[in-house]
Parts: C-alpha cells; structure tokens; sequence
C-alpha cells in the first residue's frame, strides 16, 4: 500500500479522489492500492523547556542560557491531533512508501518530516511537488516524484528557522522578563521577544518616534500660469534645503518677474513605454488588498488560500513575480478558461504561443518568464478553473490576479513625455506632462483601476517624507499639456504657493508588510526590492501572522488603516539592548543565511553553531547591563546608563550615585 500525506483533509480528500482512493475511513482514504491521509496544522514541535531539563521549567536568571545538547520533538497532545497522529503511525506502519503532500514549502516540509520520524518510518520517501491543485497538476507532479533526498537542504532550513526561534526566543523572552519586567510572580509581565516579531515592532516604534520628533517646517514655491498651465520655478537651492524660506523672500522673486515676458526656452518630448504590472507574489498581493480593499495581511493570506484550495489560483506562498518557461504553452488554454469572466482575454485567444516575436504571437516577456528568478514555486496565477465559486471577498482577491495576469499579456503602454522649459529673464520654470499615446495593457483594467493597482499600493504611504506638495506634483506630471512653440512668448500671472513640510506617514499593514519584505528600505523600484528580498525579514508566508501576533500582544493598534505602537510596545523596545534582537536588517542578515542553507550554499551546522553564540551573547548581555536595576543608594530611582557609564535615575533630586553624569 502507497501512502499519501496531504497537508489538510480538504487537500487530501481532493488527492484521493484523483489517486482513485474513494472509500472513507476515520482520518484516511483508500482504494486503488493508495491510503490518502493528512496532517492539520503543526502535529509536532519541539520540545518545552522542562522537558529536556526539570530545573528548565521555573524561570530562573541562573539557568539561562537554555542551550539543549540535542533538540527533540513531540506529539502536541491536543487529544484530536493524538488520535490523528496515531492513526498516522498505524498507516505508515503498514505502507510500503510513502509519498509526503505537504504543502509545498520549507514548513510544510519540516511539519511532515516530524512526523514521519515521530512515526519511526522506515519505508521510502518520495515527494509530491505543486503549485496548483488541479487534477492536471496533481497528476503530472505524480509523474515527476522526487526522493526525500532532493529536498534535504529545504527540510534543513526550516529546521533551523524553528530552531532559532526556540533559542532566542525562550532564552531572550525569559531573561528580559526576569530581568525588566513589572510585576513578581504571577503578575509579573511578560516580555514577549521573537526573531523577527520584535525587529518588525522596532520598525513601528522608530517610525512613530520619527512622527513624534518632526517639527513642520513652511517655505514657499514660486509658480506662474502661462496659458492656463501652471509651470514651478527652478531655483537654485542647498542640499535637502529649500530655496524659498520666508514669504519676504518669496515677494522679492515675485518682483523680479511680474510683468516681464514669459518665454518658452524649450520643448522636449519623449516616448516612452510601460510595462503591465507585475504577476503578484504573496506580499504584493497583501500590500495590494490592504490599499484597495482594507484587509488586513492575515485576511488576504486565507482568501488566496481558499482559492487555492478551490483550484482557482496556483500556490499562494510564493516571493516571485516570475513564471517558467515551461508555463508559457499553457497560458492560452488558462485564458480560454477565464474567457467567459473576463472578456479581456478574448482578444488573446487568437494569439499562438510559440515564442515568435509577431503581433500573431502571444508575448513572452523576461519581465514574466524567468526561470533564474524561480526557485519552488512560480508568481500566483489562475490556474484557468471556472472561477465561479467565490463569495464576495474572494472575488475582490481573484479579479487583481486575473486582471494582473491578462495584462502582462498585452502590448505595453506607450506614452509621450513632454518637458516644457519656459524663462522670465534668468528665471526658469518648468513643467512636466504624459500623454498616453496607446493604452495597450491599460485596457484591461476598470477606469478606476486604469492605473497600475499594485504598485499604488506599493508607492502611497512608502516615502518616509512627504509633504502637501506632492499631489500637485503628480497631478502636474500625469496631466496633458497644450502645444507649445520654442520662443513663443508672452503675459504669465506669478504666484507664491505656500506649503508646509509633514512627518513621515505611520505605517499600514501594506507598508509594513514592504518594510519587512526589505528590511526596513524604503524602496519604490521593483528590481532593487527583487534584490532586498533576500535579506528580508520573515518569509511570505509567515509575515501576516507575526503582524498578527503583535496586535494580540497588544504591542501595536490599528488606528483605522494606520498602525500605532502602545505604551507597552514602545516600552518593550526601548527596554531591549540587544542590537541584535531589534535591528531589522541584523534579522535580515539572519533569514538570508536560512535561504543560502536551503539553497545548499551554507552548512547547517555552522548555522547552528552561529545560534547558540548569540544566544549566549543575548543572555550575558542581559545578565551583565545594570540598566533597570534599583540604585543600591537612594533604593528609589533605578540605574540608567549615561554615555560611558552609569547612574541613577535621580540624580537631579540629589542621589549621591551620580557620578557617571
């Protein structure tokens, strides 16, 4: 007997119907000579503390660190998960191989793996691998079975990110608890620290501290209306300075042009072209759901998992834009299969895909296809299903990755650039405006959406700085200007604008979720961010939880879209003294070694080795700073650590432990 494990009953009782498995039993399927049974959620994890060490289970400064000689696993003992494991146990037992349909990624493979050693398996491991649950792809993947051995590195890395978030986050949650914590006891409260849960709160509090800091600044811009178009003087400035600082000043500018000609020193265009926007990955798809619709990342996360499961969508996890080659003879019958929802794909349906570059051709673009830029699993496409089972939220979900996906099928926006130049004596001023020459991929979108929907998501809110003058500047730039005439002149009406500078904006889920991604960088460019990803914090798949877990906490609020930090958030941060534990790029530096150790190109065990040092590193830290200990003189302040040394926190009022200020 063959025996399948899927990740979820839902998934496995679809792969049973394909494998021919058809008669139900408790926890399992059978038939045609295959047992298809499953996992739900984590049905093994690490060990708890105490139950490597008894003295481990009290919370006491001197057993820290908490480093086990050899990590171990076991069976939560949620009584459904026990009777599921053991039903497991009994089945892999009886097998003569085993073919593991996780879900396809580094947790998935960690999870089945536990188990699989849990059960004492001792029969071949082979691997299902796909990116949509179609009776098409499951039966194709079933055609290409690997042995457990080709994803040896992949089951290695997410061994060692559970690993590390054991360490730190056991040893750090416990010395700082111990250490800084309000409270005795019972009461006393948790200080909660995580790998990447507590650099991405660091995020949030230096973003708020940042607002809070801010001191608006006014200055003013010189600007004047030639022919109903209102083009900006270009005066010379210092660096990060504006030129125009008082309205006296302004005044004089406005002198030195009123009533002299205004003439047109230059007329430049360009033509240009814009790609349709990218294929989605998870965490555009959230970014992207979170500006246009306001879900949260979590909610957006079980939405596209739901379409998956429906076998609308292909696999949702994913941190490409990109598609294989292999993919492209198949994308005219996925368009066939969406025609009749989306009548935008009807005019490519003529089109062949075979690679030619003719208008009778369908376009393969190395923006879509890239092989070099897919690792697991490719971009989240339709999988060309019927897409008519959806409620109404999964459909606001579908439509982005739809329209996404027939866009990048369409010739590309042109468009002319035109850049004005115009002069009041040694004065010049400038104007800037588009004009879409052709809409090409443009067309696929609803007016409302004409403009790229994801990468206003990524954009809107990204800039650390901002002012009210950056509508007008991009209202400027879009809009379509008059013909003008080099050397035309004539009558203008200066005016002085004045603007005010505003603080950076709080983050959003959308951002938030960028700033992960990138590892604080606020990056607009999408090949740049393509690069940053590697050192990103948190994997797609993971990144709405930790947010959710932050609002659990109680360390961050959502203040209609905007996220804020607590007073307990903002605390905890600044109670932390390990760069390490805070610091979003060290993270970042962290996660691209897990991504090298999958890849093949790190030894896990150095990594493990690398762990357990920081882990010392944390602890001793905590042990040996004073910071927050009560001054052993006055018995009233508490020691604060000054540039070079240490005092008490009452030393204004007289405290004789002082002398480090």
């Amino acid at each position: 007997m063959i025996l399948c494990v899927a990740e979820k009953p839902s998934v496995g009782r679809y792969i049973a119907s394909v494998v021919g498995a058809v008669h139900s039993h408790d926890g399992y399927m059978e038939g045609n000579g295959y047992c298809v049974s499953w996992t739900f959620g984590h049905l093994c994890g690490l060990f708890a503390p105490d139950e490597y060490k008894p003295e481990w289970k009290g919370w006491n400064m001197s057993t820290l660190p908490m480093i086990p000689d050899r990590f171990a696993i076991h069976v939560d003992k949620n009584e459904g998960v026990q009777k599921q494991f053991n039903i497991l146990k009994g089945l892999i037992a009886q097998a003569s191989e085993v073919i593991n349909c996780g879900d396809a990624g580094q947790e998935g493979e960690l999870i089945q793996r536990w188990v699989y050693q849990k059960a004492g398996c001792k029969v071949p491991v082979r691997r299902l691998w796909v990116s949509s649950l179609t009776e098409e792809a499951i039966r194709e993947a079933f055609q290409n079975l690997k042995d457990k051995s080709a994803y040896q590195h992949l089951y290695e890395a997410g061994l060692m990110r559970a690993i590390g978030d054991w360490l730190l986050g056991m040893n750090a949650t416990r010395a700082y608890t111990l250490r800084y914590a309000e409270g005795q006891g019972r009461d006393r409260q948790v200080l909660s620290i995580g790998r990447v849960q507590t650099p991405t709160l660091a995020l949030v509090v230096k973003r708020q501290a940042e607002i809070e800091r801010f001191r608006p600044r006014t200055y003013w811009e010189l600007k004047t209306k030639y022919r109903d178009t209102l083009f900006t003087a270009q005066l010379p400035a210092e660096e990060d300075d504006y030129a125009i600082k008082t309205a006296e000043e302004g005044q004089q500018w406005i002198d030195k042009v009123q009533g002299k000609p205004f003439v047109i020193a230059s007329v430049e265009k360009k033509k240009g072209k814009e790609s349709a926007p990218r294929l989605f990955d998870l965490t555009s798809l959230q970014v992207a759901c979170n500006k246009k619709y306001g879900f949260s990342a979590e909610r957006t996360l079980q939405l596209i998992q739901s379409l998956y499961e429906k076998r609308l969508t292909t696999y949702p996890r994913v941190d490409t834009t990109y598609l294989t080659d292999d993919l492209y003879p198949k994308i005219p019958a996925t368009l066939q299969g969406i025609k009749d929802f989306y009548p935008q794909a009807a005019p490519l349906l003529t089109l062949k895909a075979d690679g030619k570059s003719t208008k009778e051709s369908l376009p393969k673009s190395k923006k879509v296809f890239d092989n070099k830029k897919v690792t697991d699993h490719h971009a989240i496409i339709p999988t060309g299903q019927r897409p008519d089972r959806m409620d109404a939220d999964e459909k606001k979900v579908y439509d982005l990755v739809a329209l996404h996906f027939i866009a990048n099928f369409y010739p590309d926006c042109e468009i002319s650039q035109t850049t004005v130049l115009g002069a009041v004596e040694e004065v010049v001023f400038k104007v800037t405006g588009k004009e879409i020459l052709s809409p090409g991929w443009r067309v696929v979108f609803p007016p409302k959406q004409s403009a790229n929907p994801s990468q206003q998501a990524q954009n809107e809110g990204d800039a650390d700085t901002s002012d009210e003058a950056a509508d007008d500047k991009k209202e400027e730039t879009e809009k379509v200007l008059p013909t003008f005439v080099k050397g035309e002149s004539g009558e203008h009406t200066p005016e002085l604008v004045e603007r005010t500078t505003t603080p950076p904006k709080y983050y959003t889920e959308a951002t938030l979720l960028r700033a992960m991604e990138t590892a604080g960088k606020t990056v607009d460019d999408e090949d740049l961010r393509d690069a940053l990803k590697e050192n990103g914090i948190g994997r797609p798949s993971t990144r709405a939880a930790i947010i959710e877990k932050l609002f659990q906490r109680k360390y961050i609020v959502r203040e209609r879209k905007s996220i804020r930090a607590t007073p307990t958030g903002i605390r905890l941060i600044h109670t932390i003294i390990s760069p390490l534990l805070k610091s979003a790029e060290l993270t970042g530096r962290w996660e691209k070694k897990l991504r090298e150790i999958e890849r093949g190109e790190f030894a896990a065990a150095e990594f493990l080795k690398e762990l357990k040092q920081m882990t010392c590193d944390v602890v001793l830290e905590v042990k040996t700073n004073k910071a927050g200990m009560q001054c052993p003189v006055c018995r009233q302040g508490v020691i604060i650590r000054g540039k070079t040394r240490y005092g008490c926190s009452r030393w204004r009022e007289g405290c004789t432990y002082a002398e480090a200020f």
